[in-house]
């Protein structure tokens, strides 16, 4: 069968794909479309990237993924660029890719603007969830009510929805009537060898009130004889009151934001990771841990995997995250334990190479042949 051409929207992540040093926090979907890019394009297939313009010119190759720019990350006369050159330079740089299949996965104003723009040149538009949160009308953390309409009007002419757990694909059903299929996340394996674990538990995050960054600082003043080291970028202000807050506490370490070719050293030194957050998808942290041998301990659980897998530990509160913070720290047999059946979960199921060909597999189940078809162009 004929590769696919595959044309990947992620604004954010021209940084993360040239390896380029920033200080600007990288989102656990860059994280994942880069990835995807790289392993799509070691199958053979033809990958672009759109992303913001840095003065890198039109078109760059970067290890055989074309990077298209659209446009500044700030260009334009406020309200008048949400026309142009946002929308004007994002839909021709989707022509300028000329791929099979448009693939975006943040909500917004991008799922419409993909959406109308595969109707219109004959496409294929899929959208993968990164959030329980766009699953569920006016919970999906678009800030504006036109933006709402114009993600759903997006989601709702996918050719195809990728979800990253069953609870999403019953949220989607149950609010939107949509039906979506599963693809697992990727993760990137670990590079060098074992180091010394120096970081007792380790936080990475955003820092947004989402994420709950306080019950990290909160959970560490309980915890008074482990190190803890807090890693994320993020809202300024923000992220200035939970740096002050943790200043007041010996046992904190606050590193701020960190590059993602870094962030592996974190976790590689981490006997704990925690997560604290009231909303998430399938977080890339919970990969990036499990793959090191490190125990997750969260109030999240897709799909209840840590529980039924015994990753971790599922929580529900902070005496109980307390608990399972401490006992993970002090019983080293145990937590060798839990690693070592998280990292065998994590290096079957989420491989670079397995899931993207997962994806290909679920491309042509789905779509079969790719020639553009007439009968869907000039469809808005």
């Amino acid at each position: 069968m004929k590769q696919p051409r595959i044309c990947i929207i992620g604004l954010e992540d021209y940084g993360l794909l040239t390896g380029e040093k920033t200080t600007r926090y990288v989102g656990g979907e860059s994280v994942q479309h880069v990835l995807l890019a790289r392993a799509w394009r070691a199958l053979g297939v033809d990958v672009s990237l759109l992303v913001f313009d840095h003065g890198q010119g039109r078109v760059r190759d970067v290890d055989g993924v074309r990077a298209i720019a659209t446009h500044g990350r700030d260009e334009g006369v406020p309200v008048l660029r949400f026309f142009h050159p946002r929308m004007t330079r994002l839909v021709s740089a989707m022509r300028e890719a000329d791929a099979d299949i448009y693939y975006q996965s943040l909500a917004g104003v991008h799922t419409g603007v993909v959406a109308w723009f595969c109707r219109r040149y004959g496409k294929r538009f899929v959208f993968r969830i990164s959030s329980d949160a766009y699953c569920i009308p006016g919970r999906q953390l678009i800030r504006f009510k036109r933006d709402q309409r114009i993600y759903e009007y997006g989601l709702r002419r996918a050719d195809l929805i990728v979800a990253q757990t069953e609870h999403q694909r019953r949220l989607l059903k149950t609010h939107y009537g949509l039906d979506s299929e599963i693809a697992n996340m990727v993760v990137e394996p670990p590079s060098g060898a074992p180091v010394e674990k120096d970081i007792d538990v380790l936080w990475v995050s955003n820092f947004r009130a989402v994420k709950r960054p306080e019950l990290a600082i909160e959970l560490a003043r309980g915890l008074p004889d482990l190190k803890f080291v807090l890693v994320g970028g993020g809202e300024e202000d923000y992220a200035q009151r939970m740096r002050k807050a943790a200043e007041d506490l010996r046992n904190v370490e606050f590193t701020g934001p960190v590059a993602y070719s870094a962030i592996g050293g974190y976790f590689d030194r981490a006997r704990v990771f925690v997560n604290t957050s009231s909303v998430e998808g399938f977080p890339n942290t919970f990969l990036q841990a499990w793959i090191r041998g490190v125990p997750v301990v969260t109030f999240f659980d897709p799909d209840d995997l840590i529980a039924r897998r015994k990753l971790g530990a599922k929580v529900s509160n902070l005496e109980q995250m307390t608990r399972a913070v401490a006992t993970l720290a002090a019983d080293e047999a145990l937590r060798r334990s839990v690693g070592a059946r998280a990292a065998q979960f994590a290096s079957e199921q989420y491989s670079m190479s397995a899931v993207a060909r997962s994806y290909l597999d679920l491309f042509n189940r789905r779509f079969g042949s790719l020639d553009t078809r007439a009968e869907l162009a000039n469809v808005c």
